[in-house]
């Protein structure tokens, strides 16, 4: 797909919203600014990390998500799981129970995505043998991490792995096994559980693909309410459930948490989790002060897919009941049933990417090199007479913010109190002029606070 249109899953309720700056001061892109009391997002520098929707003290932004209904415009449906989905639910509700509510709900077919973890695994590292100069390698699993390189760190591009991940495989491999059986491909449906804005943003605009296999995406925090409350309701009747598919082994388990993808490489692998300790290990690699690295497992979220931002369970306590069922599935010796190798040869050569992954560089000031050599020349001239204490009361995150988005003309250098207040003091504007300027970034209802 181009990289003319990004579709962001992440939105903000004007009308909750009351431009507290939260969100603003930890966004790793510096993608939001305040303008008249609200928070807006600049859609070509978000990565729908979801740092701003976790840290909202208003719920204020939200995630987008389909409608649940249009599961029943296709005759055959299918729901994928990621594994941290049964670490949602507590200990005594049971893998089955929750397999058997979603037939209940309306899937015909239930298939966590870590099943494919086996082949991508093994896909990856002949990958790994062939594309030695690449190294370090980095991981694309995660969606948001993959953005940033392409806002942030374009340079590092070309160290992204060129393989589909789990969810995707996963997707090809349940739409051909219909198919195989005879249904039409139109009627059949494949939704995927998200637990992150990210994997919405990876469904509807692909990076390296034109579309995905994916028709839609339930919300883990949505589908789970709708399990547990039918559970609950059901507490004193004997449901029928659907035999425990042990189609997963401890590796495949274990892949959606830190170091799940790590552990399975030769040499140097290190895994990393949250986004602001992603962002250092990739500046160090820029900088090239990071060497002798093979494999880089990056993570978006705190301890990875457990911390995301639509899980609804403490990503600790998900970790817990993860690592318990690793450990059955050791302790009592399960068979993994997995058919998945048996379209192993059709499956390897959907798993290539097959388009570019551009660069989304919102620090590039200009395409014409002259243009932006002078544009840096004016934000360094900007950055000498601002405090440089980046409090953020001029609607950006930074003082270094500010004056790119004064070169850029995207905001005036007066929306800064301190140089409205040095303005003042010379009279070269008016304490009238100066409000004027405040109400464009908070808002006037900001300054007309009622005393009742």
């Amino acid at each position: 797909m181009g990289n003319e249109t990004f579709y962001h899953a992440l939105k903000i309720n004007s009308e909750v919203c009351t431009g507290c700056t939260h969100c603003m001061n930890v966004c790793p892109t510096a993608a939001i600014r305040i303008k008249y009391g609200k928070a807006t997002i600049n859609e070509a520098a978000c990565t729908d990390c979801g740092m701003c929707l976790k840290t909202c003290p208003r719920q204020a932004i939200y995630v987008e998500q389909d409608d649940f209904n249009q599961i029943f415009k296709f005759s055959y449906r299918i729901i994928l799981l990621p594994s941290v989905f049964i670490g949602q639910f507590p200990e005594d509700i049971s893998e089955e129970q929750i397999f058997s509510e979603l037939h209940n709900l309306g899937f015909h077919y239930v298939m966590e995505v870590d099943k494919s973890t086996g082949l991508l695994m093994e896909e990856t590292k002949h990958y790994l043998q062939q594309h030695p100069r690449q190294r370090p390698f980095i991981s694309s699993f995660c969606p948001a991490v993959v953005r940033l390189i392409q806002v942030r760190f374009p340079s590092l591009i070309g160290h992204i792995v060129r393989l589909k991940q789990a969810m995707d495989i996963a997707a090809i491999y349940v739409r051909k096994k219909y198919i195989d059986k005879g249904i039409p491909e139109k009627e059949i449906g494949v939704f995927y559980v998200t637990q992150c804005a990210a994997k919405i943003a990876a469904i509807k605009c692909p990076v390296g693909e034109e579309s995905s296999p994916v028709d839609g995406v339930i919300n883990m925090d949505f589908i789970y309410n709708k399990i547990l409350l039918s559970i609950n309701r059901h507490k004193s009747q004997v449901l029928p459930r659907v035999p425990e598919q042990y189609h997963l082994t401890p590796q495949s388990i274990q892949w959606t948490l830190s170091g799940g993808e790590a552990s399975n490489y030769p040499g140097r692998c290190l895994a990393i989790d949250e986004i602001h300790n992603v962002i250092d290990i990739l500046e160090k690699l820029e900088n090239d002060e990071l060497t002798d690295i093979d494999f880089l497992e990056l993570r978006a979220c705190d301890h990875s897919c457990a911390g995301g931002a639509l899980a609804i369970n403490n990503r600790f306590l998900t970790i817990e009941r993860l690592q318990k069922r690793m450990e059955n599935y050791i302790k009592y010796n399960y068979i993994s049933i997995n058919k998945m190798p048996r379209y192993k040869d059709f499956l390897v050569k959907q798993m290539q990417l097959s388009g570019e992954i551009p660069p989304r560089s919102i620090e590039k000031l200009d395409e014409d090199l002259s243009v932006a050599f002078q544009k840096m020349e004016k934000i360094t001239r900007i950055m000498k007479v601002l405090p440089q204490i980046d409090c953020g009361a001029c609607g950006t995150p930074s003082c270094q913010a500010l004056a790119q988005d004064v070169v850029q003309g995207k905001a005036k250098l007066n929306q800064c109190i301190f140089m409205q207040k040095i303005l003042t003091r010379e009279g070269l504007l008016t304490p009238e002029e100066s409000m004027e300027l405040s109400a464009k970034v908070w808002g006037i209802g900001k300054f007309e606070k009622n005393e009742e």
